[in-house]
């Protein structure tokens, strides 16, 4: 079988691409020290079961320190994370994302419309300023600054190395410390207006957080900064990576897109089908609290822990036919925006986001197709699966 991973040579540590399955469900890498957690029932454990597997893992990584974490809603536990995320929860509600699609659909429009000729780079002209717009419209900071935020967050996920609690290479030591002068710079910015926000409160996201209390406490800027940088960056990362992966993984099934060509309402299952088939952020971290025992693993505590959701949406025990793109699946469980607790805060809109501009993409370019000539160029980061460049021919 030829696999995308065959066709565009993807990282070779993304193996669920190329129909390789792992020994056992959970396992220990030697090499790095870290547990690997393969499986679909193995994984929703643990996202399930915050006290054996916390997500606070700064405190397990070297130099990671704890500058970045206080207010970072993906490194905390109950109870200050049901604290936190219900400051916010209000802004992600059915209603209010919903009431957001003809704004999302405007700018679909507005975004296709500057593309000069006959051939785009969907990343650059729709993937990534679409998402990019809309949560720093919500946020309250100036869309205008999205070059600045892309250089930002590039910084944090240009790596190509497989992290290693044993072992940094020099290579891997330069790209952390650049991360985090690029993530300070980041942070920084949303502090400058947090603090803008405190002398003149707007009717913006930044605002409501600084003026929120939590047990009678207002949250402090750094608070503030970090929460609002895990929206910032979460808010369109994952957009950008599942908009260009499933127009990646239809152009990839000439069959199954020219059902969704036949059939538009397939256009919501089309993406949950390239959620579960090309999971944007392959795996995510915990950290153990205590032993505990998982897939027939004794994990000691303070062990890191990567949950590959990528490998577990083509797990076998859990989809028929697995590495099968079908876009028509039903039911499909996947859990590429995690499950419990931690359920991705902003999947309803990055759902909507998507629904919108493949929608308004096939409506206006139905023979869309990727160029023979300038392949796809994908992100870097082994914890990480999407496009950071996809040239397309219309």
């Amino acid at each position: 079988m030829t696999t995308l991973a065959d066709t565009w040579g993807i990282n070779e540590a993304q193996f669920w691409l190329r129909g390789i399955r792992p020994d056992e469900p959970v396992e220990h890498d030697e090499a790095t020290g870290i547990w690997n957690v393969y499986g679909y029932p193995e994984i929703l454990q643990a996202l399930s079961d915050h006290a054996a597997f916390s997500s606070a893992t700064q405190r397990l990584v070297p130099d990671a320190g704890d500058r970045f974490s206080e207010g970072n809603l993906v490194q905390m536990d109950p109870p200050d994370h049901h604290k936190l995320r219900k400051l916010v929860s209000h802004a992600f509600t059915p209603k209010v994302v919903a009431d957001l699609e003809p704004r999302i659909a405007k700018l679909t429009h507005e975004l296709l419309d500057a593309i000069p000729g006959d051939r785009t780079e969907l990343v650059a002209d729709l993937a990534y300023p679409l998402p990019v717009i809309v949560i720093a419209e919500l946020l309250g900071v100036p869309s205008s600054d999205r070059a600045l935020f892309k250089k930002w967050v590039d910084a944090m996920f240009e790596s190509s190395d497989q992290f290693s609690l044993k072992e940094r290479t020099k290579e891997q030591e330069e790209y952390f410390a650049k991360a985090m002068e690029q993530v300070q710079q980041l942070t920084d910015y949303l502090v400058s207006h947090a603090q803008d926000r405190r002398r003149q409160p707007r009717e913006d996201l930044l605002s409501k957080l600084v003026l929120a209390e939590v047990d009678g406490a207002r949250l402090t800027d750094a608070e503030v900064a970090n929460f609002g940088m895990v929206l910032l960056v979460a808010g369109h990362i994952t957009t950008t990576m599942l908009l260009g992966n499933t127009v990646l993984c239809l152009d990839a099934h000439p069959d199954q897109f020219a059902k969704l060509r036949a059939d538009r309402s397939l256009v919501p299952s089309a993406i949950e089908e390239s959620l579960r088939f090309f999971s944007p952020f392959a795996a995510v971290s915990r950290a153990t609290g205590h032993e505990t025992e998982l897939g027939g693993q004794v994990i000691p505590a303070d062990q890191l822990v990567l949950l590959w959701v990528a490998a577990g949406n083509r797990d076998p025990r859990q989809f028929t036919d697995p590495d099968a793109f079908d876009i028509t699946r039903e039911p499909n469980s996947q859990i590429a925006f995690g499950r419990g607790i931690h359920f991705c805060l902003g999947a309803p809109l990055a759902r909507l986001e998507g629904r919108v501009a493949l929608s308004i993409l096939l409506e206006r370019f139905p023979n869309l197709r990727t160029d023979p000539a300038d392949g796809p160029e994908f992100l870097p980061s082994p914890a990480m699966t999407g496009v950071k460049r996809l040239p397309l021919l219309l």
